[in-house]
């Protein structure tokens, strides 16, 4: 039985053991951290278990699970769950999206094709009730998305991934209006990506997925897990895979990746017992990148030169913290992005998805409610102490969530955000202090900023027993997220088996899918690019900066 060591247990190293356990390789993992999952685990809140309870449950930030997902899901649907049923099954529909503004009036979209009169009764509402953008301004935004939409492949590929977002819609010289709502919100609120440094390729292609399955009535927009991310996913998830055979090994960090040139030959990893020399017939690295940079030897760079320019991407923090309440706050059913807070918070209020998970047992037994909520940008200066997050203490990232939270959901009239109704707080432990006046985040997430698709490596290098599968490998899904870190791991199984001679079935991957309508417009730009002519429906870009 040929044997594959998978350097990473997150979603992408647990993604490439399920695939290759299934057909038959001997796999095992190696992950530094004691708890597998990586940055989709949830962990117990420690010190808050009291008289036989569970700990409250934390996390990273809170699950999204958008109806462009395909990779990730299939993998859920394969992965069993209870006597019957799948891990699939535990993800439940999101029915609305809140908008909330600081002291106006409150944007609350259907997430999903309207079915029922309350659904078009609130899809009128959306479309009626303005952001404060000028008409005009509106209008050329939403011109620049058809000339997106409308785009070529290779139009998007070779023009738009040196263009900024910001640049591309001509935020720099539109209204404050556009440019916090239609600029920047949107953006940095659901990937953590600023539309100043980011690319019009990523961006626009993620709207445009987004936006497709909120208005397809065979689409679902917004899905979450219904109950703690261990709970119903990650643990099941490692016990099938463990039935299959697959072997784990946690707190085992890697230091070395050997190699003579042409193959991986070994891996350094230190454990408890200290330093060890693994090796395997193959190896899949599914580490983040920045770890894997980390281990870029200039031995390792000559041998895969692909690999050689991994310091050139970008990474920003996107991490969660959660509140705890006595009362439950239901918020809204799905997903709250709060459009003036400067640290570009979005929230999810827990309890009304997790269904059949008792909060009473966990904790001291008072908590009702729980907030989670992801902070994308930490270096903008907040409301209360006038420092960027990661100049912040624990303490005051805290109180400054918690204010921002406040603006924005207590300026109706209703107080739904009460200081007596906070039980406690866990702040995501990746974020550390080792200086009271500076942060260091443990596991920043990456982005893509223009320009930087040259960088990044295809799942096959240079070395002949080496593959890469993380969400820098060049996918379909081109974002920092699960679903990327999933594809990426298929694309690295299917490349093993060829080189492996395996005779077993590839992993399946799905193209992003757009509506058939676009194709001609599409073909007509495609002609045109090949050309040298600009897009047909355009004014020259670069004409408004």
């Amino acid at each position: 039985m040929q044997t594959v060591a998978i350097l990473g247990g997150g979603v992408a190293g647990l993604s490439a053991a399920h695939e290759l356990a299934e057909r038959g390789f001997q796999v095992r993992v190696y992950e530094r951290k004691p708890m597998l999952g990586g940055k989709a685990r949830s962990l117990g809140v420690p010190d808050s278990a009291t008289n036989g309870r569970m700990p409250l449950p934390g996390e990273h930030g809170f699950r999204f699970f958008p109806g462009f997902y395909k990779h990730v899901t299939d993998t859920m649907r394969r992965t069993p769950y209870g006597a019957h049923g799948n891990t699939f099954d535990n993800l439940t529909v999101a029915t609305r999206m809140l908008l909330a503004r600081a002291g106006k009036t409150e944007i609350t979209w259907v997430a999903r094709c309207p079915r029922t009169l309350d659904d078009f009764r609130d899809l009128l509402v959306e479309l009626l009730t303005p952001f404060g953008v000028p008409p005009d301004e509106l209008a050329y935004f939403i011109s620049r998305v058809l000339i997106f939409a409308t785009s070529c492949a290779d139009r998007r590929l070779h023009e738009y991934e040196s263009i900024t977002w910001w640049k591309f819609i001509s935020a720099q010289r539109m209204s404050l209006a556009y440019q916090t709502y239609l600029g920047q919100g949107m953006t940095r609120s659901l990937v953590a990506m600023r539309a100043e440094e980011s690319s019009t390729r990523s961006v626009g292609t993620i709207q445009l997925q987004m936006l497709f399955t909120l208005i397809s009535p065979d689409q679902v927009f917004d899905r979450l897990l219904s109950g703690p991310t261990n709970d119903v996913w990650i643990y099941p998830w490692t016990e099938y895979l463990r039935k299959l055979g697959v072997e784990f090994h946690t707190d085992a960090r890697v230091l070395e990746i050997q190699t003579d040139g042409t193959r991986v030959t070994g891996a350094i990893v230190e454990s408890a017992a200290g330093p060890t020399s693994i090796t395997a017939d193959y190896y899949i690295a599914a580490m983040p990148v920045e770890v894997m940079t980390a281990l870029m030897t200039d031995d390792l760079k000559r041998a895969a030169p692909s690999l050689a320019h991994l310091d050139k991407l970008q990474t920003r923090w996107m991490n969660g913290i959660q509140f705890y309440l006595a009362k439950d706050v239901p918020v809204v059913n799905g997903h709250t992005i709060f459009l003036d807070s400067p640290w570009a918070l979005t929230c999810v209020s827990q309890r009304q998805f997790w269904r059949n998970f008792d909060l009473s047992q966990y904790g001291d037994g008072t908590v009702r409610g729980i907030l989670s909520v992801d902070i994308s940008d930490w270096d903008a200066p907040g409301v209360v102490f006038g420092k960027s997050a990661h100049q912040c203490t624990a303490e005051e990232i805290k109180d400054e969530v918690w204010a921002q939270l406040q603006q924005h959901l207590n300026d109706s009239g209703e107080i739904l955000i009460q200081d007596s109704n906070l039980v406690a707080w866990f702040l995501d432990p990746d974020i550390e202090f080792p200086n009271p006046s500076e942060a260091t985040n443990a596991e920043p997430l990456l982005i893509n900023t223009v320009n930087s698709l040259q960088y990044r490596p295809e799942a096959q290098v240079e070395l002949d027993n080496f593959f890469v599968a993380s969400d820098y490998v060049k996918t379909y899904t081109d974002l920092a997220c699960m679903e990327a870190a999933n594809e990426a791991a298929r694309r690295a199984v299917n490349c093993l088996l060829a080189v492996s001679g395996s005779t077993a079935q590839p992993a399946k991957l799905w193209p992003f899918e757009e509506p058939d309508f676009l194709k001609p417009f599409q073909e007509i730009d495609r002609i045109r690019f090949k050309l040298g002519l600009p897009h047909h429906l355009a004014y020259p870009i670069f004409a408004t900066a």
